[in-house]
C-alpha cells in the first residue's frame, strides 16, 4: 500500500452557499506543500494559490508535474483562471507564478511588502540589483485591499511572522493562511527566517482566529504527525481555537513565543531555500541565462548558523 504522504492528493471542498467558493487542495509530497484552486461556482472564475514548480535539489532539475496537475483540474472543472496568487516568497518550494501567468494569461500577485523581503535577501546573496518585485509581479496587494474572484469578494490580510510580508487571502468562508497555522494536531509554522518574528506570527494567528468560527482555514503545509500518516489541510477557526496544540483558546502569548522559539532553534534551513528564494523573488523566474545559454544560481557560504 502506498504512503499517502509520498503521493499527490487532491480534495474538493465544495461551496457552502452564497458568497462561498469551491476550493480544491492539491498536496505536493516532495515539500509537503498544499496548492489551491479557489473558484466562484457561479462564474467558474478561479484563482490559483501557492502552486509549486517542482525542483529536485539533488540534481538541480525542474519539472512541471504539480502545475500540470493543477491546470488539468482547472480544465476538468470548466474553470477560467483569473488570478495567479502567492502568499509569500516561499522558502521550501519554487513558485510556479511566472509560468502559470504565461500559460493562463492571468496576472500574478503577491504582498506589497515583498520588496522589503527582497532587500534582505539581496544583501544575503550580495546581489543588490537582482530583485524587482514591481517588475516581476503584476500586482502587489496592500493590507486590507479587496478584489474579486468572479463575483466573489476577496480580501487581503497582512499576516507576517513567517516572513515580514506574508499575506492571507480571505474569500467568503475560505481563508488561505499559508505558513502561519499547521493543522490543529501539528500546531503552527516556524518564524526564524530572516525578517520573521515569533511575536508577529502570534499576532497574525490571533487575527486569523478572530475570523468567523465557521471559516475554513487552508494552510500552507502538512507533514503528518506521529499519529497521522495522511495529509490534511482544512480545519475551521472553531476547530483551531478548540484543538490547536500551540494556540488553542487559553494559550498565553509568552508561553507560545517561548515554545515556538525553542522549537525553531532546533530546525535547519529547508533544503531548497537558497535556490528557491532567488527564483521566487523574481516571481518564479530563473536568473538570466549567461553567455553559454544556461542559467546559474548563487549560493551564500557561511551566512547562516
Amino acid at each position: 500500500m502506498s504512503d499517502p504522504l509520498n503521493s499527490p492528493v487532491v480534495r474538493h471542498s465544495p461551496s457552502t452557499g452564497a458568497g462561498s467558493p469551491d476550493v480544491w487542495g492539491i498536496y505536493e509530497p516532495d515539500t509537503g506543500s498544499i496548492q489551491y484552486i479557489c473558484a466562484d461556482p457561479a462564474t467558474k472564475k478561479a484563482a490559483l494559490i501557492d502552486v509549486v514548480w517542482n525542483f529536485d535539489p539533488k540534481n538541480y532539475k525542474f519539472t512541471t508535474e504539480s502545475m500540470d496537475l493543477v491546470l488539468d483540474l482547472v480544465k476538468e472543472n470548466g474553470l477560467n483562471v483569473e488570478w495567479v496568487l502567492d502568499t509569500h516568497p516561499h522558502a521550501d518550494h519554487v513558485m510556479a507564478s511566472a509560468q502559470l501567468k504565461e500559460r493562463t494569461g492571468a496576472p500574478n500577485a503577491i504582498g506589497a511588502l515583498v520588496p522589503e523581503i527582497a532587500k534582505i535577501w539581496a544583501d544575503l546573496y550580495n546581489m543588490p540589483d537582482a530583485f524587482d518585485p514591481d517588475r516581476d509581479f503584476d500586482h502587489l496587494f496592500q493590507e486590507g485591499e479587496t478584489f474579486k474572484i468572479g463575483e466573489l469578494d476577496a480580501k487581503v490580510m497582512l499576516s507576517p511572522g513567517h516572513t515580514l510580508g506574508s499575506i492571507s487571502y480571505v474569500c467568503g468562508d475560505a481563508a488561505f493562511v499559508h505558513d502561519t497555522l499547521m493543522q490543529p494536531d501539528a500546531g503552527t509554522s516556524r518564524s526564524d527566517f530572516p525578517g520573521g518574528t515569533t511575536e508577529e506570527l502570534w499576532d497574525s494567528i490571533q487575527d486569523i482566529l478572530a475570523l468567523p468560527g465557521d471559516t475554513r482555514l487552508y494552510i500552507g503545509h502538512d507533514y503528518g504527525t506521529d499519529d497521522r500518516d495522511e495529509p490534511q489541510w482544512e480545519a475551521t477557526v472553531d476547530e483551531h481555537r478548540a484543538q490547536n496544540i500551540h494556540v488553542k483558546d487559553g494559550t498565553k502569548r509568552e508561553d507560545y513565543i517561548e515554545r515556538r522559539q525553542k522549537r525553531d532553534a532546533t530546525l535547519s534551513l529547508p533544503n531548497r531555500i537558497l535556490a528557491a528564494l532567488q527564483i521566487n523573488l523574481r516571481g518564479g523566474r530563473l536568473p538570466p541565462a549567461e553567455d553559454d545559454g544556461h542559467h546559474y544560481l548563487k549560493l551564500p557560504v557561511n551566512r547562516f548558523d
